[in-house]
């Protein structure tokens, strides 16, 4: 057997542990902090489920997922025993009181709540843990050992200690009407998601897309009812996550001043942020916390507090010695005070407190500040962000971001560099916590293929060792998927994330952006004449990877699973065909003379440009036609039809921009005559007489 030292250090970093006999190992995630692997392993058929101590509610619900577990992955279904029995056995030992959610003052390390022991022997398995949230954390790690399928499957002999090194592990997802609004469907598949990999916070930000009663004409075509956000929220505690209300209460608030009836209650005439001298927002306030408080049991609340970048003004218009700090922090500890007196303490956004430090010595007490940053840091500390938090004993919680909002796929490279690095910074002041965020910025994001993500920004703040990228993607889809199409995934995924990065060289961070942009202005051909092989490159790789995402579905992996991916690869593809087809287009017609023959002309134009057999301009029309089908469907498994209308009116807009071009182009040749000036590119492209 390797030494209990070795075998630590095997599991912190991550190494498959081969045996004795030379079998290897999966792979956990996340990392267990001691695992030892014995000679032997256990067969799954012929075990039961039963209970050591009296079951809870939620210890019965573990139960139950373990059980559909083992026969999703071997096909096999285990009984949970009612009573004790004579066979082997999965038992699940809770040695303390319940204990379900995350609680003000949670610690982590060995004895924390979440922390488990399991052990698997020839004779059965013990999951053993302090509260239910362990025996459920257990259960998942349980999960992931299992190999082999039908009566081949068994566990390994192992011995395991775990537990989290960050006590809170949250993930934040946009959900509001901003962007997208995801189905409660969708959100019960998010919380499904995020429990697999331990997270154990669900910040809900939904901005003024909630039923509040008095408040019908805030978005009433988007919002969630009451008993909709009940039913999150008890879906989310059975999974042992906390859903936390992420709110806006100062900024952030467009789609309440747009109504003209609160209106007057914005800094500025249909603004975006409250001003805190009008009596009537204190009135607001107190009525909108009351229903909050009531709605989510959470101890916690996002207030929000970012981007208020009317500040500054709003101070110089209020007059009587009003300053932004004053604003701000006048705001910020009325809605703080109010939370406190039921129970429940404020998270806020730093953002603004680094833009005006003189904030942060101002700030209520009990205050979680947030600091976040999304991008690769020029500071690989933070120390801007939080610095002055930590010189002022201001506790907080780290924020990350899944790189996706303004992206045709996620930047994965950028998202994981953020996540370990912030991470890395956030351990070193002792941050209580990491909040990996997700948003729907540009009204065009599907949020599925931030997935990966999403389990990463669970996995590094509860294991100790930072997360090996050059195999994450091999561990997540082998967890994720159908072992005969796991590798193909893998494949994927990395194809995927090259296509993304290549082309955000040649068209900028916001790829999905720059994909709906004018391809034959003069400065996007100057630019992009400089960026042919990035162009290449970038559609090769998105190639490469729908061929692995085809057959990996080929191989059984669920075409839900991964159609977001595959719409992100095939519209990674045609952004860049647009760009390289306006370039040869452009190509071609420079290779025609000044005063040339209407022969000259159609010779070069017709077949390869604007004919309507096989052309560039038909290429492209077909592709977003077809795409257009293909995201229209991804958006609607996920979101509801609010907003689609808008979204989609930039894939009409794009195929129409097409239509006009190639009408341009065939219209210019039909009346072109010998000797006739040959105008710019970009007058015919533009030009239609079917407009």
């Amino acid at each position: 057997m390797l030494p209990l030292r070795a075998a630590f250090l095997t599991g912190l970093l991550g190494l498959s542990v081969p045996s004795m006999w030379g079998a290897e190992h999966r792979s956990l995630l996340p990392q267990p902090q001691s695992i030892h692997y014995g000679e032997s392993n256990l067969q799954v058929k012929g075990l039961s489920i039963r209970f050591k101590s009296a079951p809870s509610s939620e210890d019965r619900f573990t139960a139950q997922e373990l059980e559909k577990g083992i026969e999703k992955l071997t096909g096999l279904k285990l009984p949970i025993a009612s009573a004790p029995n004579s066979g082997a056995a999965i038992i699940l030992t809770r040695t303390g009181t319940v204990d379900a959610l995350p609680q003000p003052g949670e610690t982590p390390g060995p004895d924390s709540r979440e922390a488990y022991k399991l052990s698997v022997t020839t004779q059965g398995i013990q999951i053993t843990g302090r509260s239910s949230a362990s025996i459920y954390y257990g259960v998942q790690t349980l999960l992931q050992l299992i190999e082999g399928h039908d009566s081949s499957a068994h566990f390994p002999t192992v011995e395991m200690q775990d537990w989290p090194t960050t006590a809170y592990r949250a993930t934040f997802v946009d959900v509001s009407g901003e962007g997208q609004m995801t189905t409660v469907d969708e959100i019960k598949r998010q919380l499904d998601f995020l429990a697999k990999w331990k997270g154990n916070q669900y910040c809900l930000y939904i901005e003024s897309n909630i039923e509040l009663d008095g408040y019908r004409l805030l978005n009433p075509d988007a919002h969630y009812t009451k008993n909709q956000i009940r039913e999150i929220v008890t879906y989310g505690k059975a999974r042992h996550i906390d859903v936390i209300p992420a709110v806006e209460l100062y900024g952030h608030l467009h789609d309440l001043f747009r109504v003209e009836k609160y209106a007057d209650l914005a800094d500025f005439p249909h603004g975006g942020e409250f001003d805190p001298t009008n009596p009537k927002v204190k009135a607001l306030l107190d009525d909108w916390i009351t229903q909050l408080a009531e709605l989510f049991p959470s101890p916690y609340v996002f207030v929000g507090f970012d981007e208020t970048w009317a500040i500054q003004k709003a101070a110089q218009k209020s007059g009587a010695g009003a300053t932004p700090v004053t604003l701000f922090i006048d705001q910020l500890s009325y809605v703080t005070k109010s939370f406190k007196a039921r129970n429940k303490t404020s998270l806020a956004f730093a953002d603004i407190m680094a833009k005006i430090p003189e904030i942060i010595p101002n700030l209520p007490r009990d205050i979680i500040a947030v600091p976040w940053y999304y991008d690769a840091s020029p500071d690989p500390e933070y120390k801007f962000w939080l610095d002055p938090l930590v010189a002022h004993h201001i506790p907080t919680m780290v924020a990350s971001g899944v790189n996706s909002w303004v992206e045709i796929t996620p930047n994965y490279d950028i998202s994981f560099d953020n996540i370990d690095t912030l991470l890395a910074s956030g351990r070193k002041i002792s941050t209580l916590g990491l909040i990996n965020t997700l948003w729907t910025d540009d009204n065009q994001v599907l949020l599925r293929m931030s997935w990966p993500g999403i389990a990463y920004g669970a996995i590094a703040p509860w294991q100790t060792a930072p997360i090996d990228r050059s195999t994450f993607f091999s561990e997540y889809a082998r967890i994720m998927y159908p072992p005969a199409a796991a590798a193909e995934v893998a494949q994927a995924f990395v194809s995927l994330n090259k296509a993304e990065v290549t082309f955000e060289k040649a068209a900028g961070r916001s790829s999905n952006i720059a994909v709906w942009k004018d391809p034959f202005a003069p400065a996007t051909l100057e630019h992009m004449a400089s960026q042919r092989e990035n162009l290449r490159q970038a559609r090769l790789f998105a190639e490469d990877a729908q061929e692995h995402l085809l057959n990996a579905q080929s191989l059984g992996a669920g075409r839900d699973q991964l159609r977001d991916f595959l719409v992100g690869a095939r519209l990674l593809d045609y952004a860049d065909m647009r760009f390289i087809y306006a370039l040869e287009i452009k190509d071609i017609w420079s290779t025609l003379p000044s005063h040339p023959t209407a022969h000259q002309v159609r010779d070069a134009l017709d077949r390869g440009v604007y004919s309507w057999t096989h052309s560039r301009t038909f290429d492209l029309m077909d592709d977003i036609t077809q795409l257009r089908t293909h995201y229209r469907d991804a958006w609607l498994s996920q979101y509801t039809d609010y907003r689609l209308g808008t979204a989609l009116g930039r894939w009409d807009a794009e195929y129409e921009y097409w239509r006009r071009a190639q009408s341009g182009l065939e219209g210019f040749v039909a009346q072109f005559h010998d000797g006739d000036s040959l105008p710019s590119l970009l007058s015919v492209v533009r030009d239609s007489s079917e407009r």
